[in-house]
This record gives structure tokens, sequence and C-alpha cells, in this order.
């Protein structure tokens, strides 16, 4: 246990604090997302559902029409969940009552959906397409494929996609499943860019989120960071000197989101009831991930300590490393279970490890998921399993892409395949680094299933 005993002494240690946070916000300025296609995860998890996979296909229909079914009654749930946020969500900042949604007058089809878009603080550049992502080696059919600039506001590289993106069309009928999978990964399609103060965006200018506490704002991906990670169980001097900490707001999401698509199942929507349940589901997915519920992953207060005096003294050079190893540890994490996933895919007669820990409802827990979840039950099980993941991850993987801070994971090299160079150069050691990644996927998929019962719950008995 370290006691803090001079003036000199407590300083040096929330100076290393800031240090930390420092190495913890460079993730978030450079991690797009938590898990690199949560569709990916969120079939297999949701397969075992019963609730969920025996109803009926739900018909497709376009946001416009959702928001003019009944604008007074949503309007009612948009003022009673603002209200909750302010309460409940630590350091919220209040959405601006200029962009209340109002139902009166009603508006034309497009300016009805700019008004939500204000009022629920969304980049009013997201595309919101009507379409869905189909899993590896689905076909699509008569359906016409969709450039991925169609889905995302985010840049991409069209030659090297991964994902393939089909078109819906109005009132045709789609499996609850597949919206919820696609929905999903979502949120990392610019939702929430340029949402701050200090973005250079018009919309962020207006809607009272202030500064971006940590990242940097003129990223557009690190932008979501503090909308999509939760650092809730540091210890209480790590909040002390770095209290920005506390602006991190999935838990306002979250809440919105699975109210959204309560009122609209309990309405008779349920394309977009599917659709905003698999939004809210991405920020709790968000929250499995250790490298999204734990600054800095690895490292403990010792060498926090060591690292800062060094950095007193001038000597920045070990500061820089732990940024660099860290980040490319989170994103050498994320490559081998997006490539582990599609292999799976590709193979669906073997037994994979991954897969059936999210299928496991084992693991599903007898108390029903309350507002207390994102918080107290998943980033707090993320969080305890940080460290050993960080330690798998560098005692299994190359050590270029883990143990030298000259590697920058996605820039040295492109086109990087940890899952498949593992398998070949060491097929146990791939073996031990899935085993030691699947009790992550078997909380992220008894989180899934926890989520959609609720929201069914919640239309059953609303509060």
């Amino acid at each position: 246990m370290l006691t803090l005993r001079t003036d000199g002494t407590a300083r040096a240690w929330r100076h290393a604090v800031r240090t930390a946070v420092f190495v913890g916000a460079s993730l978030a300025a450079s991690a797009a997302c938590a898990w690199s296609n949560h569709a990916l995860c969120t079939w297999p998890a949701l397969s075992v559902l019963p609730e969920l996979t025996g109803r009926a296909p739900v018909k497709v229909e376009s946001l416009s029409a959702f928001l003019a079914a009944d604008p007074a009654a949503l309007a009612t749930v948009l003022r009673n969940e603002e209200a909750w946020a302010r309460e409940h969500v630590p350091a919220y900042p209040s959405r601006p009552d200029s962009l209340a949604f109002a139902a009166e007058p009603v508006p034309a089809p497009q300016q009805l959906v700019a008004h939500f878009l204000a009022a629920v603080r969304v980049n009013p550049s997201a595309r919101l397409a009507l379409y869905l992502q189909l899993s590896p080696g689905q076909s699509a059919g008569s359906r016409t494929v969709l450039a991925e600039t169609d889905v995302t506001v985010m840049k991409t590289d069209e030659a090297a996609k991964l994902n393939t993106f089909v078109a819906l069309r109005e009132s045709e009928l789609v499996p609850a499943i597949d919206v919820i999978a696609s929905a999903a990964d979502e949120p990392d399609y610019g939702l929430d860019f340029g949402l701050w103060e200090n973005s250079g965006t018009a919309h962020g200018a207006a809607y009272g989120f202030g500064k971006q506490p940590f990242g940097n704002p003129a990223v557009e991906w690190s932008s979501q960071g503090p909308l999509h990670l939760g650092y809730f169980h540091e210890a209480a001097i790590v909040y002390k000197a770095a209290p920005f900490l506390k602006r991190a707001y999935p838990e306002y999401r979250i809440h919105l989101w699975r109210s959204l698509a309560a009122f609209a199942l309990r309405s008779g929507h349920d394309y977009w009831a599917w659709r905003f349940t698999g939004w809210g589901m991405h920020y709790l997915q968000d929250l499995t991930q250790p490298y999204h519920a734990r600054v800095l992953p690895g490292v403990g207060v010792a060498r926090m300590l060591w690292i800062n005096t060094l950095d007193l003294a001038g000597v920045h050079g070990p500061k820089d490393s732990a940024i660099q190893l860290v980040t490319n540890r989170h994103f050498a994490l994320e490559n081998f279970e997006r490539r582990w996933m599609r292999a799976a895919y590709a193979n669906p007669a073997a037994a994979d490890v991954g897969i059936e820990a999210l299928r496991d409802t084992k693991l599903d827990a007898a108390t029903p998921y309350d507002d207390d979840w994102p918080r107290q039950v998943v980033s707090s099980r993320a969080n305890a399993a940080a460290d050993a993941i960080d330690a798998a991850l560098v005692a299994l993987l190359q050590p270029k892409y883990v143990s030298d801070p000259a590697y920058v994971f996605g820039v040295t090299q492109t086109g990087v395949d940890t899952y498949a160079e593992l398998g070949t150069a060491t097929p146990a050691a791939r073996e031990s680094l899935k085993r030691a990644i699947a009790p992550l996927l078997g909380n992220l998929g008894a989180t899934s299933r926890a989520f959609v019962r609720s929201v069914i719950a919640d239309v059953r008995s609303p509060k």
C-alpha cells in the first residue's frame, strides 16, 4: 500500500495520475471503437434468446414516419428522459431547453428528423440509411449493395472494407435480430462525431456538452470517445487529480436509446424499437472492452510514479512509450477479435470458444437489467479483467505489436492480421489468447441479452 508522506510526494503522485490519464485519453484519441464490429458478436449472442428469435419479422419504416406517428407522445418521452439524465447521470451536461422536441407545430418530414436529432444531440450528418449489414458469407440476393459512405460518415477505404451493407425498402419485412445486430455497430458510424463545444462544428456549438473532456476534438473518431467509454472504477485519488474523467456519458446514451426502444415497441413501431435497441446495446458492449473501462491497463502505481519522476526530470521517453504501448495493445486486441470472429463465421460447423462464450446462457444473471448495470456490472467486470488481458496480449502476440514503442499499430504496417499470423506461427498460443478473450465475449453476450429482455419487460410493465 502506498502512503503519501510529504507534500512533494503528493504533488508527484498527482502529476503521475495526470500522466496516466493522458495515456488513457490518448487511447480515446486513437481508438475508433471498442470492438471492431459489434454485429459479429451480436448475432450469436442473441441467437439463443427465444424472446427475440420467436418474433415475426418487422416492417421497415423511415425515421420520419416513426417521428410523425405520435409526436406528442414522443415529446413526453424525451422530456422525461432529459429529467432522468439530469438526476441520475454524474456531471451530466443538460440539453439546452431550446433543443427540446416540441409536438406542435409538426414540421415537414425532413425538418422533423432534424428537430429530433437536435433533441437527442446526435450528429446531424449521420447517414441513418435504411440498411442491413450482412453476416460474413451471406448473399445480398436482389438487394442493392451500398457503399460504406452510404451508411457511415467515417472516412473509409472502400477497397479494404470488410463489411457488406444492403439497402432496405420501406414496408419490407426483416428479422428483428438482423435489425439489432446491424444497429449495434451503427453508433461507430458517426452518430457521436463533433458534439463538443471545441469540435469546430455548428452542432457542437449548439448542443451544450461543453468542451471535450479528453481525447482530441480535431479527430472525428476521438470526439465520440467520452460517450463510448467509462472509467467508473479508478482509485478515488485518480478522480481527485483528474475530475474530467467523470465527464463520460455512455449511461446517458444507453438509457436514452432504451427508453425510445420501449416507446417504439409499445406503440407498434417494431423496426425502430429494435434499431434503437441496437444503438443502446452498442454502448453497453463498449463497456465490456477493458481498454474502455480502465485508464491504463497493465500499469501499477509504482511504475506510474517512476514514469512521472523521469518525466519531471525531463526524460519523456518512458511516458511516450507507455502511451504507444497501451495504444498498440488496444488495437491488437481489436484486430485479433475481428478476424477471429470472421474466421468463426467462415467455418460454422467447427466448435469455437468465442462463439460458445457469446451464446452461453449460463452466464445470464438471475437479477434483471436495471439502470445501474452499465456502471456497477458491465464496466466493473471489464475493469477487473483489464490487467489480465493486457498481460495475455503481451505474452502471446508478436513483441513488435505489444512491446515495441517504436512500432505504431496500423501505421508501421498495414493489413496486419494477428489472428492468422498467430495461428500459423504458434497455434497453441492462438488458442490460449482466444481462451483469455472468451470471458470478455461472455460478458458481452450476457449483457446484450439482458438489455433486450429489459426492453421487452419495460413494454409489458412500463414504469
